[in-house]
């Protein structure tokens, strides 16, 4: 378990760091690609009308905005009220509730599937496989997990993220596949794209996607 103390530490600095940031995000990271092409292949597999979990929704763009509007009943959640805010207009067809995830538990109900786009980075290894498997409890049956996280070995390493100071984790290919298979997903795809952000001086970097389902063998 994560002491209350380190915990309530990584919510500050991170809610306080996104409300800062706001809408600059959009700005420089402008090209979602890999984002939005894992969102449109999860669009060809769900229900109608299934239940979608944002999980570090952000802005909304654009994932809570182009499954809602595909008829999808989404939540999202973030740590961040302003960047709430901005997901509240950009998807207004989408529910949006101020929640670490970390605290997601089955008072949500179920979902068909749970995307997680360059959030779940933002804790430690010793957080990340204990999430993973509430994830897996979250879906239903057969349900999809979409996870988004950048290429490197790093454990709650400090980085300035826009000029804020955050704390991120990441994991090379091989070591986050292994990950994510022991907390009961069965991978259908891994995907790499190389990617440099707007900012003068951002250093390029490879985002992983993969494509999960929840394993029930």
């Amino acid at each position: 378990m994560i002491p209350n103390a380190t915990r309530a530490m990584r919510q500050s600095m991170h809610a306080v760091a996104f409300d800062k940031i706001g809408d600059r995000y959009d700005e420089a990271f402008p090209n979602k690609e890999g984002q939005e092409a894992a969102t449109e292949w999860l669009i060809d597999r769900l229900p109608p009308g299934g239940r979608v979990l944002d999980v570090g929704c952000g802005t909304g763009a654009p994932t809570a905005r182009r499954l809602s509007e595909a008829g999808f009943e989404v939540t999202g959640i973030d740590i961040s009220e302003v960047m709430l805010e901005l997901a509240r207009r950009n998807a207004p067809r989408a529910t949006f509730l101020r929640l670490d995830m970390v605290d997601v538990d089955e008072s949500l109900g179920t979902f068909d599937a749970i995307v997680g786009f360059f959030s779940v980075l933002m804790l430690s290894r010793m957080e990340i496989p204990m999430l993973l498997r509430r994830f897996r409890d979250l879906l239903v049956p057969g349900g999809i997990f979409l996870l988004s996280m950048v290429e490197e070995d790093l454990d709650e390493a400090p980085v300035a993220f826009l000029g804020h100071p955050v704390r991120v984790s990441a994991y090379p290919r091989g070591v986050l596949g292994s990950t994510v298979a022991r907390a009961g997903f069965e991978i259908l795809d891994l995907r790499a794209v190389a990617y440099t952000p707007v900012p003068l001086g951002a250093w390029p970097e490879i985002q992983l996607f993969l494509y999960c389902r929840r394993d029930d063998h």
